[in-house]
């Protein structure tokens, strides 16, 4: 079976297992790579060494985002090219969004190292906090250039079947991260400054191996060296992106403005209490993304071969699959709280303080599951206004509102914002079981539609 029929050939529950533990361990082993820093300066150098890192989390989102929408763009026109047999196509879209995401990381390298002062206290930086936030800053923003064409690549290795290049690049990549920390970090004491060089050594060192079998879908495809953008294949490619990039970019978004609320209620203390808290609670993602973007490839496929009957059946099992994972998780981090927040800090108090606000966090979060399935669900479907007002519902339309009325309407100050989160997460999640159940009634209409055609059809040869 070739590497894009068995997305409409092989057992559904079978496709999904096979491709969602690959994707899964590759954001395990992604969030390792990024806690990685914030474990060793926070044992290192400190509650003001990881408030640095926080701090400059939201720009390090928004470049990801950026990068995702480009190469979930790109791979999801590819995959339905590749379900349409359309070769000379799905070449150009490669072409094109391999140029685009190039281009781009470029410019944004440049803004924001002429800009960083003005970002920085724009993003909530004290006097203290500054030096070493800019200093981390400067260094990892060369290594975003490396990670987001190692992103597209991994991407359009998912739509033709391959999920390994995903793993065991960013693999390799943590586990560079990991040595040359320890080597920065806690051995010549370097602090900051060691573990910005190490993330932007790591991000090279996994792009090198992703580039290395990227090569083989360049000679299949007959791509050759240099550029191109082609106007209509980047309209495309960022229609169907942009919810990507407000999935990803609204972490950073929603960052920026708990740290600001935070620091104008109870300080740098509140900052490095949700820093802590926002690195366990990215973990809780895994089950249900790793499942939603398993689906995606999958169901792109389908659309593009007008199988509505399996496609069904893809968003039935991709929805339970997805809660089920995301419960079991949910479980886990709710009873060992303490001990997976006593991984990155060794203060009593700010464990203590860190627990509570996680457990209040995550009360309402295995309902998240279909808010997360729908978004790449509309995706594969290329809806892209459906899947961008789903995508900035959450934290956007959402949490950034709710948190500003529970900090400054009600003086509520970090209970605020941290009951946010449950009240969002309910809130969502109902909005898009709405719209998951109206898409399930248009699936049926389509599904008549065409029995009616292959009844019209045997009718006419009977008679013929």
């Amino acid at each position: 079976m070739s590497e894009t029929k068995i997305f409409a050939e092989e057992k559904i529950g079978k496709l999904l297992f096979r491709f969602s533990i690959p994707i899964i361990f590759a954001y395990l082993i992604a969030e390792l790579y990024g806690i990685v820093d914030t474990i060793f300066i926070g044992r290192e150098v400190g509650s003001f060494g990881i408030a640095a890192l926080v701090l400059v989390f939201p720009i390090q989102r928004i470049i990801y985002a950026i990068a995702s929408m480009i190469s979930i763009g790109t791979s999801t026109a590819f995959a339905r090219l590749n379900g349409e047999e359309d070769v000379k196509e799905s070449r150009n879209v490669l072409m094109s969004g391999f140029t685009l995401s190039y281009l781009v990381m470029i410019l944004i390298v440049a803004a924001v190292l002429l800009f960083s002062d003005k970002i920085l206290l724009l993003l909530g930086a004290s006097e203290a906090i500054l030096p070493l936030a800019k200093q981390y800053l400067s260094l990892i923003i060369f290594g975003s250039v490396f990670l987001s064409m190692t992103l597209f690549i991994s991407n359009v290795m998912y739509a033709v079947g391959n999920s390994k290049i995903s793993v065991t690049s960013t693999t390799i990549g943590a586990m560079v991260n990991i040595l040359i920390n320890f080597i920065l970090v806690t051995h010549l004491g370097l602090g900051v400054l060691g573990a910005g060089i190490s993330t932007a050594i790591s991000q090279l060192a996994g792009f090198i191996y992703a580039y290395y079998h990227y090569r083989k879908i360049k000679k299949k495809y007959k791509i050759g060296f240099g550029f191109k953008l082609d106007k209509r294949v980047i309209q495309s490619i960022l229609l169907v992106g942009v919810s990507a990039l407000i999935v990803d970019a609204d972490d950073g978004l929603l960052m920026a403005v708990l740290n600001n609320l935070l620091g104008s209620t109870i300080g740098d203390g509140g900052i490095v209490v949700l820093g802590v808290v926002s690195k366990v609670y990215m973990f809780l993602f895994i089950g249900m993304i790793g499942v939603a973007v398993a689906m995606q490839p999958i169901a792109a496929y389908n659309i593009g071969a007008k199988n509505f009957k399996r496609l069904k059946e893809i968003m039935k099992k991709t929805t339970k699959y997805a809660f089920l994972t995301s419960v079991a998780i949910w479980a886990i981090m709710f009873i060992f709280a303490p001990q997976l927040i006593g991984i990155f800090v060794t203060d009593n108090a700010v464990i203590n303080e860190s627990v509570k606000a996680f457990r209040i966090m995550i009360a309402a979060f295995p309902l998240v599951s279909i808010y997360y399935v729908s978004i790449y669900y509309f995706q594969a479907m290329g809806k892209a206004k459906t899947s961008l007002v789903i995508s900035a519902l959450r934290q956007i339309i959402l949490m950034i509102p709710i948190s500003i009325i529970l900090v400054k309407g009600f003086n509520l100050g970090a209970m605020g914002v941290w009951l946010t989160y449950p009240i969002s997460d309910f809130l969502a999640s109902l909005a898009s079981f709405m719209l998951i159940r109206n898409e399930g009634l248009d699936l049926n209409l389509k599904l008549r539609k065409q029995q009616l055609e292959r009844e019209k059809l045997a009718k006419n040869l009977i008679l013929e």
